[in-house]
């Protein structure tokens, strides 16, 4: 017996314009700048800005604080690093392999002065937070007004 994966579009009228609609995406998916589809190791970043500076938040797990390397100049930051292939157990045969291995490099430009003095980089279950905090004249500051 033969599973079909069911789909609702089969139901409709309109189940060519649908099947081709998603034939287009699959197509585009590796065009898009998407690195996994380009088959290019390109860890996630989140990047908050606070009042008194930035935190990115780079997911890279498989990886140790070993392999990872954060360096700043001006205001650019940059993380660097490398996962390593797995290798199979003795006498295992590797049948498929989707998880991407190589080299990555990350550079995030900031526009503002920071305090590369006091970058501070943790690494954590597989997380890598990047504390960045800005100059003191980049920071906001509350002006009083007073009547005249």
């Amino acid at each position: 017996m033969t599973l079909i994966r069911w789909n609702p579009s089969l139901l409709s009228p309109h189940r060519d314009l649908y099947r081709l609609h998603d034939e287009m995406e699959r197509l585009f998916d590796g065009f898009n700048g998407n690195p996994v589809a380009r088959g290019l190791f390109a860890p996630p970043v989140d990047i908050e800005e606070t009042a008194e500076g930035f935190v990115l938040k780079a997911d890279l797990p498989g990886l140790t604080q070993n392999d990872v390397k954060v360096s700043i100049m001006g205001d650019v930051v940059a993380i660097r690093g490398e996962r390593h292939a797995s290798t199979p157990a003795s006498g295992g045969t590797i049948h498929r392999t989707e998880r991407v291995t190589g080299t990555f490099e990350r550079t995030f430009t900031f526009g503002t002065a920071v305090r590369a003095d006091q970058v501070a980089a943790i690494f954590r279950d597989g997380v890598l937070e990047v504390r960045i905090p800005k100059a003191e004249e980049a920071r906001v500051r509350e002006v009083e007004i007073k009547v005249g």
